[in-house]
């Protein structure tokens, strides 16, 4: 099993090189068949270090280089089941995106198979590795590659700006991990993660600790895009190409989290051990922000595109709260929750793919009604809508249940509203969406096109009377595993005990450090069918039918029928969007005030 271990990530990254060095020389349906081959198989390697990290984390030394009398000497990769899950995860996402763009572009190089391939690495490399400093290479190598996908139409405008708008601020964030790394290995000596988190858990927590975490924390969150580092998402995801948003929307977001919990939980947990409460407080105010702000604005787009990327800001808000429950069963509700969302938000890209491909755009209004015969993706876009705003017995609603239940059980009733809310607003812009497009519903448009589909150029322009079967069927896949999560044996059980063991720092240092296997125990999850998380479920998805039917209603209320409520919420959204500037120097200065507020609330909260 352990030579395994590295080859998931060397697989991708020899096949990348190959494919680009032999492209001369063989066909493209040659290099996609490999692409796809490669990616499977390296599924499948992950599903099988999933398998053999589920008694007991799985350590890899490079070079043999293993610690001595407790002191890392070497480079190491630490499987456990998270982070197993989360590889898998992205090999099957990717797997997806390569059938699925078979048949999506008219021409396309190369270079795309490989730069999938090469993030695919880095996201793997990412998710398993127990170096501080290699967790910022395989984030900036994957950052990279997602750069290059998101501007791959180079000959349009929109995807340019839109990866510029990428490239500079995660740029900056990747400065910051790396100022935070530069401070943690001054004041220990080391890079590996679990050497880290045994110095600093016998030390003193001084300001410069306090400043790593900031560094690290910031640079993280601009990755997850937490509010106020949220701009660029919005202007990438609007603009890039739709197979490329698979990806984006189904993983990406979620890595900065994923490192932020790790570096947490392996580095900082001992030496901030009596703090729990401050930084509770902290990340469940981002958290809940974030979940707000994305919520509302996804609802007030028209561009499809732009409309997901919000909602995935929001639930990148969600994702940020049940990390700072600051328990394993916050951690296990949050990985429910990010597993069945990426699958639900994947396969609603994919469906947005669909009618770029058969009509040329993705403008609410401009496909108002356009789309009716369209019966099998309009059904798969509706059920989508239904699934992201938590429909029971969904993975999304699992997710949200066993989150909400240790939020009530720690006192903090809030957050079942914030997430009827939420999920209110994300799934009533798609059901919304699909009325008007597939069905026809709500008032004519006043006028066609809009600024979004002028930026966006059209990426397919042949075989567009049908649906190719490699675009629908992963589309149906993907959903359907969403809504089967709760119902897989062992899985919800499973991530309680992997977060368990994800969250114990000294079970995790003497697996790296001396050798010692610390069994995984199977841990019995929360209960997500009680009375209280159904109602809560219940009203989430009443309250998103309810929001769409009011906004497909022909004819428009009267003013006086919703008076100053109707003033104010059109004030809030129209604030909100003239921040969203699309200006990259905008966006910088709401980084630097955002990276002085996270530091200093950690500042006040810390010392």
């Amino acid at each position: 099993m352990d030579p395994l271990i590295p080859l998931t990530v060397a697989v991708p990254l020899l096949a990348a090189a190959l494919l680009a060095a032999f492209s001369p020389f063989v066909t493209r349906r040659v290099i996609e068949l490999s692409s796809i081959a490669v990616a499977a198989a390296v599924t499948a390697m992950c599903l099988l270090l999933l398998s053999g990290a589920s008694e007991a984390p799985l350590v890899y030394w490079f070079g043999g280089h293993m610690p001595r009398d407790g002191l890392a000497l070497g480079i190491a990769f630490v499987v456990d089941p998270l982070g197993a899950a989360l590889a898998a995860f992205a090999g099957v996402l990717v797997t997806a995106t390569l059938v699925y763009s078979w048949r999506y572009f008219d021409a396309v190089g190369v270079l795309f198979h490989s730069l999938l391939l090469i993030f695919l690495a880095g996201i793997i490399g990412l998710a398993i590795s127990g170096d501080l400093f290699n967790i910022f290479v395989f984030l900036e190598l994957l950052s990279v590659a997602a750069f290059a996908l998101t501007g791959y139409k180079i000959e349009e405008t929109g995807p340019l700006q839109g990866a510029l708008n990428f490239g500079v601020t995660n740029t900056v964030g990747a400065f910051f991990v790396l100022w935070g790394i530069a401070l943690l290995y001054g004041r220990t000596g080391a890079l590996n993660l679990a050497q880290m988190g045994e110095t600093l858990a016998g030390g003193p927590v001084d300001s410069l600790v306090v400043t790593a975490i900031a560094l690290l924390a910031t640079g993280f969150f601009i990755k997850a895009a937490i509010v106020p580092f949220h701009f660029w998402l919005a202007d990438t995801y609007a603009t890039a190409p739709l197979p490329v948003c698979i990806l984006l929307g189904g993983v990406v977001s979620e890595l900065g989290l994923f490192a932020f919990a790790r570096v947490y939980w392996t580095v900082f947990d001992g030496a901030l051990a009596s703090s729990h409460e401050e930084l509770r407080i902290l990340l469940l105010a981002a958290g809940a922000l974030t979940a707000v702000v994305g919520a509302v604005m996804s609802f007030a787009q028209r561009h499809l595109q732009r409309m997901l990327a919000f909602s995935v800001i929001a639930h990148a808000g969600l994702l940020l709260v049940g990390l700072g429950l600051m328990s394993p069963a916050g951690l296990a509700g949050a990985a429910v929750y990010l597993l069945a969302g990426g699958l639900v938000k994947a396969s609603l890209f994919m469906c947005l793919g669909i009618l770029q491909h058969r009509l040329g755009g993705v403008d609410e209004l401009r496909l108002h009604g356009r789309a009716r015969h369209m019966i099998f993706t309009g059904t798969l876009f509706l059920v989508g809508g239904l699934v992201l705003a938590g429909i029971p017995p969904a993975g999304t609603y699992a997710g949200k249940a066993l989150l909400e239940e240790e939020a009530n059980l720690l006192g903090l009733s809030w957050v079942t509203p914030l997430f009827v809310l939420v999920s209110c607003l994300t799934g009533g812009a798609v059901l919304r969406a699909a009325g008007k497009v597939f069905m026809g519903w709500g008032p004519p448009p006043g006028h066609s096109g809009g600024e979004e589909d002028a930026q966006v150029g059209q990426e397919t322009t042949v075989e567009r009377d049908r649906t190719p079967a490699v675009m629908f069927v992963p589309a149906l896949v993907l959903l359907t595993a969403a809504i089967i999560i709760p119902f897989v044996p062992g899985l919800l059980g499973g991530s309680e005990a992997a977060a368990v063991a994800f969250a114990d720092r000294p079970a995790y240092a003497g697996s790296v450090l001396l050798g010692t296997r610390h069994p995984i125990t199977e841990a019995r999850a929360h209960e997500w069918t009680v009375p209280t998380e159904l109602i809560a479920g219940a009203a989430s998805v009443i309250g998103a039918v309810a929001l769409a039917a009011f906004t497909l209603r022909r004819a428009p209320l009267p003013q006086k029928a919703l008076g100053k409520a109707r003033t104010g919420a059109e004030r809030v959204v129209g604030g909100l969007t003239k921040l969203h500037s699309r200006h990259i120097g905008d966006y910088t200065a709401w980084l630097t005030m955002g990276a002085a507020l996270l530091g200093g609330a950690l500042a006040a909260a810390l010392l």
